[in-house]
């Protein structure tokens, strides 16, 4: 921003911001006053602006943008002034206090984040406290700071580090008692004033989350029977309630260790039992929110006290009316109620299924047979619902949960007395098509866990289900074409069933609603009945070709043609040639009609669903071959070539276009391996050609492929490093842009995947090479980008380079590679080792460290008096203390640190290591 703006100019643009009818007019403000909060006047601004306090917008902004400067830029501000910055916020949020509730928590905001960065602000909860405790007015923003600031004290936007962390949680603890003891005073003050309840529910909620409140003090305090109070009186409003309700989930959190909280343990279990009655009457008067608020207090309860439930059922705090409330709640007819409790019920089944002890499984299955019902109950349709079960809506998302609930506690109650008690159900009873189907659904969701060696249930399931008249309720059709896609283990250990099950489904697949699931089941008996499929080739490459007169899905087009592919491959080698041309024929038609048209109208359309299909037949079509046979696949891939690269051509500016083109490639490639040799050069033209002018990272990804089957061959060597050199260029001119290597960590990605494969197959053809020196100075650059798959990429290409001058793997090069490995670490080690420790530091989040920690060990495996200096220079490099005058990391953790590091005798001590030091900085 050009020079300080004029505070007229600011009003203008945050009235526009807010009122422009316009909306290009609110962009432009918008993106100005970005620019304005980025700078250094932001500060200066935003004070006048609060001083001025002329509307509400001008003042939300002006507090927006207080937050944002502390949380991401105080460092600007030189330490003498923060003292009368945070004079100046305590005098802004006591004048701006009755103007907007949304103000005052910003300001709140940036006061607490003020407090935990300004190490010189010592015991700020005592001096806020004494300053505003006997001001009546000045309450619901005293109590507004004093919530949100244990709320700060993880705050991923605020790096103080753990040392100041530390402090700041122990002086927080320290002066807990004060805090309760002053929200106590409010709420008597208050007596039943909504307002000022919720306000203190809030905020002890807030210290409970931190963890720092003193159980035994809490376990006396009168704080928790005015919340059970609160919770048991019928006329509570709802947001009350669900303050209250916050409060006590947070509380019972706050005990996750109950030994260590005997007290305050006890108070909530028995408050929390005398809940039932409270849930009831919320029941009755059809109170939807306090239910749900009812069910999660009753889930949290059992959350905390799940330990003891297993380890001392029906005693004490392991009492199992626990389990009972959450059955209760299961038994509400709302769906949304029951859900809350899922992930209870499968931690308990996890630590079951740990302990895999007999009798406290007969203790706990009733249990499960109760939920196991209430799902069932809960899965059924609407009685008028029309058309098939939806998977996409809430109540279909719903169903796809207690699927996977089902699968994971099904082991308790048993599958296969499970399957044959629904089953009966169905048999004995003569239940309406909603009943029907949910029980079916149920049962599709245990198929596949229930023995299928010589189960005469299962067979009879199968039998009837294939025999369902066409004239029952389509939803009931469509969820038995599922079942019997969950049952093709049992057709495959069956295979008199094979025609009537294909005979059934083929029926689905004719039937617009049906077709998906009928293709997907289909696909599921193609992959474990391969053998026995092998005799209905032939009809399976019928409905391959007539695939769009199918009304199929995407997905489930492409199933189908997977199955179909996963046959063929189990046919005799000399019929595979044949039968893989006719099912490629129609795609490979397709793709050669949208190529004509183009050349005659000059209308472009799009190939992707054709090169998918010729995707999937390459990727799944995997034969045995043995050694000296010809592949049979190899003749098919070069008569499909001519087309594939023409498509190539035509679309080489539409990213997504080429990117399933290199797709389809990539799996012929690896479909024929060695036999593709033919395709190489050819290929590989085109690659760097068109990557010339349309640098799409698909290119990369693929070449590093060919290098992978041909990287080996002496004689593709030198061809293949030409190609890498021709793709690095442009890359690198990429790469080197302004934010070059953010916009693009795709690229990053692709390349060090190619890099990667290079290190692998040829290492001294890519350490000889004038290339690799720009290569690894790339990754050095690369080793601070925050993306997942690009960091992985960059962090595998160094570890494995350096990692080929260690391992003596015997070859005749090792000596070679060893030298080669020291030239490069000699010119680039001391760089990488200080960019990786300021990365780990600043840049990269906790999940990519193990990837770092594995470079930093081949390194020191390499040359470890070297490592040693690196470490101890990058170390060096580092800040030593915060912007607001806080120890970062003293001199001896860095010893330590250095210590544990260097003399390591494992990769995941120095994983450990870098995951404690880097808590130093977050």
């Amino acid at each position: 921003m050009e020079g300080k703006p004029n505070l007229t100019l600011v009003f203008q643009a945050v009235q526009a911001l807010y009122h422009d009818p316009d909306p290009a007019g609110k962009e432009r403000a918008s993106v100005w006053l970005g620019e304005l909060q980025r700078s250094m006047y932001a500060w200066e601004i935003a004070d006048q602006l609060l001083q001025l306090k002329q509307d509400v917008e001008s003042c939300y902004f002006a507090a927006q943008t207080m937050k944002m400067k502390i949380q991401t830029s105080f460092y600007e501000l030189p330490p003498e002034t923060h003292n009368a910055l945070r004079d100046s916020l305590l005098t802004h949020i006591q004048n701006l206090k009755d103007l907007s509730p949304i103000i005052v928590t910003q300001l709140a905001l940036a006061i607490a984040d003020l407090a935990l960065q300004m190490a010189s602000w010592k015991g700020c909860v005592h001096t806020l406290i004494e300053k505003y405790n006997n001001d009546i007015s000045s309450m619901p923003f005293l109590i507004e700071i004093l919530t949100v600031l244990p709320e700060e004290v993880h705050s991923r936007s605020l790096r103080i580090g753990a040392n100041r962390r530390t402090e700041i949680i122990e002086d927080l603890a320290y002066y807990s008692s004060t805090v309760v003891t002053l929200l106590t005073s409010c709420v008597e003050k208050a007596g039943t004033e909504e307002k000022m309840l919720i306000k203190v529910f809030r905020c002890l909620g807030s210290w409970f989350n931190l963890g720092v409140l003193d159980s035994n003090f809490m376990a006396g305090n009168q704080l928790l029977m005015v919340l059970f109070q609160v919770l048991q009186r019928d006329e509570t409003s709802t947001n009350l309630h669900e303050a209250a309700s916050d409060c006590v989930c947070s509380a019972l959190y706050a005990i996750e260790n109950v030994d260590t909280n005997m007290g305050l343990a006890l108070q909530l279990f028995q408050g929390v039992l005398t809940l039932e009655t409270a849930y009831h009457m919320a029941v009755a008067r059809e109170d939807l929110d306090k239910v749900l608020n009812y069910c999660r207090i009753f889930t949290e309860l059992c959350e905390t006290f799940l330990e003891t439930t297993v380890r001392s059922p029906g005693q004490g705090m392991g009492d199992l009316r626990t389990l009972e409330l959450l059955l209760i709640c299961a038994g509400h007819p709302q769906y949304e109620v029951v859900e809350i409790s899922f992930n209870f019920w499968y931690r308990l089944g996890e630590h079951l299924y740990k302990i895999n002890d007999a009798a406290l499984h007969t203790i706990f299955r009733p249990y499960i047979q109760r939920l196991l019902h209430c799902l069932a109950r809960h899965c059924q349709l609407d009685p008028d619902h029309e058309g098939i079960p939806e998977d996409t809506d809430d109540f279909g998302e719903f169903r796809m949960r207690v699927s996977d609930l089902v699968k994971d506690v099904i082991f308790l109650v048993g599958s296969m007395e499970c399957f044959s008690q629904l089953y009966s159900t169905l048999k004995e009873g003569n239940p309406s098509w909603e009943v029907t189907e949910a029980v079916l659904f149920i049962m599709a969701a245990i198929a596949k866990s229930v023995d299928p060696e010589n189960n005469p249930t299962l067979a009879e399931v199968l039998q009837q289900v294939v025999l369902l008249p066409e004239t029952v309720h389509i939803a009931v059709r469509f969820t038995s074409i599922e079942l019997v896609g969950e049952m093709s283990e049992v057709v495959d250990r069956n295979p008199r069933f094979l025609d009537p099950v294909l005979n059934y489904l083929m029926k689905g697949l004719r039937e617009q609603p049906l077709a998906s699931a009928a293709a997907k089941s289909i696909h599921n008996i193609c992959s474990v009945c391969r053998d026995h499929m092998a005799q209905h080739f032939q009809g399976l490459l019928d409905i391959a070709r007539a695939l769009d007169t199918f009304a199929l899905s995407t997905e489930a087009a492409v199933g189908l043609l997977k199955g179909t592919a996963l046959v063929l491959a189990r046919l005799p080698l000399e019929k595979i040639a044949e039968c893989l041309s006719d099912l490629c024929a129609v795609q490979v038609l397709a793709l050669k009609k949208l190529l004509s048209e183009e050349s005659t109208n000059g209308k472009s359309a799009d190939p992707t669903v054709w090169l998918d299909r010729l995707a999937v037949i390459f990727r799944h079509t995997n034969p045995i071959v043995e050694n000296g046979q010809t592949h049979p696949c190899q003749k098919v891939i070069q008569e499909i070539w001519p087309v594939l690269s023409d498509t190539l051509n035509t679309h080489q500016a539409d990213n997504r276009i080429v990117e399933r083109c290199c797709r389809c490639l990539r799996f012929a490639v690896r479909c024929v391996g060695k036999g593709s040799a033919n395709l190489l050069q050819p290929l590989v033209t085109q690659m760097v050609s068109v990557y010339q002018v349309y640098p799409h990272s698909c290119f990369l990804y693929l070449g590093s492929i060919l290098v992978d089957e041909y990287g080996m061959e002496e004689g593709c060597r030198q061809g293949l490093l030409d190609m890498l050199q021709a793709l690095c260029m442009p890359t690198f001119q990429l790469l080197e842009m302004q934010n070059g290597l953010r916009n693009h960590p795709d690229t990053v990605d692709d390349l060090f995947r190619l890099a990667t494969r290079f290190v692998q197959r040829s290492p001294v053809t890519l350490l000889s090479s004038s290339i690799i020196v720009h290569i690894i100075q790339c990754a050095v650059a690369a080793a601070s980008l925050d993306h997942r798959d690009a960091n992985c990429s960059v962090m595998k290409f160094m570890r494995d380079l350096i990692h080929t001058g260690v391992s003596n793997d015997h070859e005749e090069d090792f000596e070679l590679r060893k030298q080669l490995i020291g030239q490069a670490m000699g010119q680039h080690g001391q760089q990488l080792i200080t960019q990786l420790m300021s990365s780990c530091c600043f840049c990269l989040p906790p999940y990519t460290l193990p990837d770092v920690a594995e470079v930093l060990w081949e390194v020191m495996l390499f040359d470890r008096p070297t490592f040693c200096r690196w470490l101890e220079n990058a170390l060096k490099a580092l800040p030593k203390e915060t912007s607001g005058g806080a120890v970062t990391v003293t001199h001896k953790q860095l010893t330590d640190f250095h210590k544990q590091v260097t003399s390591a005798e494992e990769c995941k001590q120095v994983c450990w290591a870098i995951r404690e030091f880097t808590r130093l900085y977050r």
